[in-house]
């Protein structure tokens, strides 16, 4: 196995459990930096498959004063975009309800911004996956619910736990992206950087 080496300090600015395992994928030694206060506000008429990229800069930007010259952030932000209409993680029982009734029997898109950033340059790039969730049952939604407590995921839902397993009948483009980090294009835009 190939993984993915650099004469810089990785440093990934995330407290995403599943962004650290995806990019261990990649690279065999990095470092999570402290997590920073970022309010993820973007402007009202920015268009949605925009958002995750101004926001991975958000978050890179609140980074970049304490970074050394060996040392290259990664930073990144996944939302899931229901036509127009960024889901975002649910507030409460209800909330993920509605949202995965939203979603079922229906197609959406997930993107994510990735900002690459050392002390000199800054590059960022998007990366989109369509998905389509067959109709998914009342008994279905609220086990999943119930079991998985999807409060932290965009979208309401995991395409890694049961839902994804049952419900998600189709995907196009990267599945890591859908977790959260589009390895495939990070490894090349790394490789690039």
């Amino acid at each position: 196995m190939v993984i993915l080496s650099t004469d810089r300090k990785l440093i990934l600015g995330s407290n995403s459990p599943r962004r650290r395992e995806l990019l261990g994928m990649l690279v065999d030694d990095f470092t999570v930096a402290a997590v920073k206060n970022v309010e993820e506000i973007y402007p009202a008429d920015t268009p949605a498959d925009d958002v995750p990229v101004y926001l991975s800069r958000l978050k890179a930007d609140a980074y970049k004063a304490d970074l050394k010259p060996d040392e290259l952030l990664i930073t990144a932000d996944t939302v899931v975009i229901h036509g127009a209409d960024i889901l975002g993680k649910p507030h409460d029982v209800a909330d993920a309800r509605s949202i995965l009734h939203l979603l079922s029997d229906d197609d959406h898109r997930v993107v994510t911004g990735v900002t690459l950033t050392d002390i000199n340059h800054q590059s960022s790039f998007a990366t989109t996956t369509e998905v389509h969730f067959d109709r998914l049952s009342d008994e279905e939604i609220d086990s999943y619910i119930a079991n998985c407590r999807p409060f932290d995921k965009a979208g309401a839902y995991g395409i890694q736990e049961w839902i994804g397993a049952i419900g998600i009948s189709s995907i196009h483009g990267c599945y890591y992206n859908v977790m959260g980090l589009p390895l495939h294009d990070l490894y090349h835009a790394l490789r690039r950087f």
